[in-house]
């Protein structure tokens, strides 16, 4: 899959968990993901549930918006 929403979307989420200092396992662990579903979204591979986008907005400690603001990039 190569879409730009998704690789975007990865690039965010590496970012806000690089500013945690955190490993894609640590997320995933946090989370309750497993690291390799982190790596895929990461890589713009996954398509991310709503579900698993909430889990990723409490334990980055964001909001599930702020996940989404990427137009920076």
């Amino acid at each position: 899959m190569n879409n730009p929403f998704l690789k975007d979307f990865g690039l965010r989420i590496k970012s806000l968990r690089l500013q945690k200092g955190w490993s894609q396992e640590q997320l995933g662990q946090i989370a309750e993901l497993d690291r390799t579903y982190i790596s895929g979204i990461e890589r713009g591979l996954r398509n991310v549930s709503l579900i698993n986008l909430e889990r990723l907005a409490i334990a980055l400690n964001v909001e599930p918006a702020e996940l989404l603001n990427f137009s920076e990039h």
